[in-house]
């Protein structure tokens, strides 16, 4: 099944049960259709029969004229067309030959039909992603909102796809469906312009923003204080990691002005009331035992974590690295702009390179682009034109909202009156089972998400809250309100970014940019650079958006969003360089309008700067092969903070102290042969586990991690009626806490200056004593670590190395996720050995509660030398083709997993001599 996709409490021993009958049937298929034990030659045949012809001919109803399609060694098409929606169309074609699999998934995924697909496991997903109401509001988007010239487009891309799809039978399109045929009444069904549309929604969904952090501070209340809490919620570090604009202001015309010099304010910012929730005591009224606040968060975020995350696991991991860095300061004389998004691997990689290019540029046919694109959306999402260049990461704005809501029978409660539910009802149909019927109910915020969870039926019964609540039935419900569920024109964005020409057409471009809300970065052949942050973020009437709401009070909704006219940006600044890489856009003490209270934390991002500036100093230049070094930096910055206290303690006990003599002279590097970095990642681990994950409530614990504690509602000293009880994890490994992330950074960082801190505590067992110290604790990480890795990777330490236990595995997003080793060995591919780490600038991102696994990664990384475009060189995570035993399935992972960089043809002299392959589609 799709990532992250996981049974709800109470119905997972039911659904694997069902999941492994259907598997079983897919095994058998999939064997034949590898020609395992026997099929030989039909099994062959049946493979290729979904390969795409990429020479010849093809009649493709539609066209106005020719298109040409040339495909390089890797598999990367160029399209050639005289007009606009023939471009397109050809793309929707092309598109389809080789990732219509992916495709279709992505819009079930979308719709919320997956159970469609795979059967009964995926009801509850479904459900959830019903109530969302993803497909609706895209649905609403093309109606109502989006230019007619963007439909066109839309339009012409689902004429392409379907042509594709016209008279093939299913397992013509993809092996998948030869599998699919036999295990239910499976039919694929024309392509429709909203089901491109949608796509943006599913994006929007992984790059929310905070609401996970949302959640979590609120779940935390049932085992740590305010004050504790905020410890794991540090301010961002403005004084060690710069902004990504470091200067300008918002004047009295409410424009920024990135000239202006800032002010210091008084640290406010519009909407920020901190620390003020529905029981007005700054943990929503859930302090104490939690009672069923606490129950029904803990059961939300479990409904979250069975959304399939498209782009990752959300949390600090998604992010991405950009930078562009102005021709006076290359060797090249030309900016260079570089760009590595961060998201969850993926098989076939989310992102399918391609050029789009009109034959002749005109008024009438405007394209000539190439990049990176998104396979079921036509137009180019990242890359280059022939004027201009540009880079996203995400910018991390706050743009969800959980909002608590006072519910009965009729309705819910606002300002004292009960106000009805807008409802609907949706039919999922379900492969191979009966169609299940649901309830949608909506609150005048959003959907009522609570309502997704059998374990939500009763929630909020026993919460405290600050005012009297009205009879309410079941207790309070939980709404979310969130900037995409609002028809927006992103659509019409991207394709005016694809034809800009100078910054201010992009600029104008960036302001329909609105979700997800990302940075944007800049370069042009004439020499200039820039930045935008766009985006739709709410401007608040009250709270700071850390916590949930009270939904039954009029004062704290939302008053509007942020004017583009307000939203920082920069042109040509004097530093000759921008870096985005997820952290703080501008200091919020001198910028009027609150983005976020959860910034990513800066390490990756001072990294970049550090490595710019030190490239610089004394009249340097940087080269394109410098910023594809910089891309593949793997140094450890905790380490830097946290290895010299560990080489300073006193260790005795011999197998302990070999290992703590690997990180003599260790340089923070983590190279994939590295026994140093094996082992202080190890320790790392151990560390943040002893200190803080042990004193985290259950929901946020992996699930597996099981330790003895007192229970939540007791009082007092551990005697015979409060007995310690064994208490297990319930978050899934990949989001559960703490990450290790760069937040845990700064969390850290004050705590290594304090010998004595609570936080060093721990409890000790029946191998170890209590912890009362820093030392204390670290010794003992040391000594736990050097245990689990002796049982990963052996005794002899000398053979350990961080690539052994930090492994890649790409796995295809469906078939390959779960199920017997079978068919993940035909259809999944790795593992490849990974350097790199956690908030690392080459972020094979891991979850230090959950593993070493890799969880996310640079999913493709590109160079663009802006003006010399043939010079430009780019890389995928896995390859152009989506058909798992194609030659172009893997590919570039190799390549990708060294740091190395393919050549990019753009100019049409390049892309002929790097030709392989040329179809002509004709009318």
């Amino acid at each position: 099944m799709p990532s992250n996709t996981t049974a709800p409490p109470g119905k997972k021993t039911a659904k694997k049960k069902g999941r492994r009958a259907r598997l079983l049937l897919l095994v058998l298929v999939l064997a034949l259709v590898a020609g395992i034990g026997f099929g030989g030659y039909w099994g062959v045949s049946t493979v290729r029969a979904s390969f795409p012809q990429t020479t010849g001919e093809i009649r493709l109803d539609g066209l106005s004229a020719d298109v040409e399609v040339k495909r390089d060694a890797n598999g990367v098409p160029q399209v050639y067309a005289d007009n606009e929606t023939d471009l397109f169309r050809a793309q929707g074609y092309v598109q389809a030959q080789d990732r219509f699999y992916e495709m279709d998934v992505r819009r079930h995924v979308t719709a919320g039909r997956l159970s469609e697909m795979f059967g009964e496991s995926q009801v509850d997903t479904d459900a959830f992603l019903r109530t969302l109401g993803w497909r609706r509001v895209a649905q609403e988007e093309y109606d109502k909102v989006l230019s007619p010239e963007t439909k066109k487009y839309l339009q012409a891309y689902a004429d392409g796809v379907n042509a594709y799809l016209k008279d093939r039978a299913p397992k013509d399109v993809s092996v998948e469906y030869a599998a699919l045929a036999l295990t239910g009444d499976y039919t694929i069904e024309p392509w429709s312009p909203v089901d491109s549309v949608a796509w943006l929604k599913a994006m929007a969904w992984d790059l929310r923003g905070n609401m996970q952090d949302e959640i979590d501070r609120s779940l935390m209340t049932s085992r740590l204080g305010a004050q504790q809490i905020k410890q794991l919620y540090p301010e961002y570090p403005y004084a060690l990691h710069q902004p990504i604009v470091d200067k300008g202001a918002v004047g009295d015309d409410g424009k920024f002005d990135p000239k202006a010099d800032a002010t210091e304010g008084d640290g406010t910012t519009t909407g920020d009331t901190p620390g003020t929730g529905p029981g007005g005591t700054g943990s929503t009224g859930s302090s104490g035992s939690g009672g069923g606040i606490s129950s029904q968060l803990g059961a939300l975020s479990e409904v979250l974590d069975t959304v399939p995350a498209l782009l990752g696991p959300n949390g600090n991991g998604i992010g991405s690295n950009s930078w562009v860095v102005s021709g006076r300061l290359t060797t090249s004389g030309k900016p260079l702009l570089a760009n590595d998004p961060h998201l969850a691997p993926q098989l076939p990689s989310l992102w399918y390179q391609m050029g789009l290019h009109c034959r002749s540029v005109s008024a009438t046919c405007r394209y000539d682009v190439a990049g990176y694109t998104f396979s079921g959306m036509p137009g180019v999402i990242i890359g280059h034109n022939d004027k201009i260049a540009w880079g996203l990461t995400n910018l991390g704005a706050d743009v969800t909202d959980l909002y608590l809501e006072k519910i009965g029978p009729d309705g819910y409660l606002v300002d004292g009156k009960v106000k009805p539910f807008v409802s609907r009802e949706e039919t999922i149909k379900v492969a191979g089972g009966a169609d299940r019927k649901i309830t949608v109910r909506s609150t005048g915020h959003g959907p009522l998400v609570s309502d997704r969870s059998s374990e939500l039926e009763t929630v909020g019964q026993k919460a405290p809250v600050g005012n009297a609540a009205p009879d309410r039935g079941t207790g309070y419900g939980v709404s979310l309100q969130w900037t995409a569920l609002t028809p927006g024109k992103s659509m019409d964005a991207i394709f005016a970014i694809d034809r800009a020409k100078d910054f201010t057409a992009f600029r104008a471009a960036a302001k329909n940019f609105e979700v997800p809300s990302q940075n944007l970065i800049y370069a042009d052949t004439d020499g200039h650079i820039g930045y935008q942050s766009p985006g739709k973020i709410p401007q608040r009437t009250k709270g700071d958006g850390t916590l949930p709401a009270p939904g039954w009070d009029s004062s704290w909704k939302w008053k509007g969003y942020i004017p583009f006219e307000k939203l920082p940006y920069e042109y040509d600044p004097a530093r000759g360089y921008i870096v985005t890489a997820n952290q703080a856009v501008i200091d919020d003490k001198t910028y009027p309008d609150l983005l976020t209270k959860d910034w990513g934390y800066g390490s990756r991002s001072q990294r970049i700067n550090d490595l710019i500036e030190s490239k610089t100093k004394d009249g340097g230049k940087i080269s394109s092969d410098d910023m594809r070094t910089m891309q593949t930096d793997n140094r450890s910055e905790i380490a830097t903070l946290l290895n010299p206290l560990l080489l300073k303690i006193d260790i005795s006990d011999p197998y302990v102290r070999e290992a703590q003599k690997l990180l003599e002279g260790w340089d923070y590097t983590q190279e994939p042969d590295s026994a140093a970095a094996a082992y202080f990642n190890a320790v790392w681990r151990n560390v943040l586990k002893l200190a803080f994950g042990n004193k985290l409530p259950k929901e946020l614990r992996a699930e597996g991690d099981c330790i003895n504690v007192r229970p939540a509602e007791a009082t007092g000293p551990v005697d015979e009626q409060n007995k310690l009880v064994r208490e297990c994890g319930e978050r899934d490994p990949d989001s559960a806490q703490p990450d290790g992330g760069d937040r845990w950074y700064e969390v850290v960082r004050p705590l290594l200056k304090q010998e004595k801190n609570e936080w060093w505590t721990t409890p000790g067992n029946r191998l170890d004593p209590p912890t009362e110290t820093r030392d204390q604790l670290l010794a003992r990480a040391m000594k736990d670590a050097r245990w689990e890795l002796t049982a990963k990777l052996g005794k002899d330490v000398s053979t350990w190395s961080w690539g052994r236990l930090h492994q890649l595995t790409l796995k295809n997003q469906t078939l390959g996720t779960a199920g017997p080793g079978v068919v993940q060995q035909l259809l999944n591919r790795g593992p490849w050995n990974l350097g790199g780490g956690e908030a690392a600038v080459d972020a094979t991102g891991w979850n230090a509660a959950g593993g070493y696994e890799v969880i996310w990664v640079p999913s493709m990384r590109m160079v663009v030398n802006v003006g010399d475009w043939d010079r430009s060189r780019w890389v995928n995570l896995t390859g152009a083709s989506g058909h798992a035993f194609h030659s172009n399935y893997t590919d570039q992972t190799d390549a990708w997993a060294k740091g190395e960089l393919y050549d990019w043809a753009y100019g049409k002299a390049a892309v002929d001599a790097a030709a392989k392959d040329t179809l002509v589609l004709k009318p």
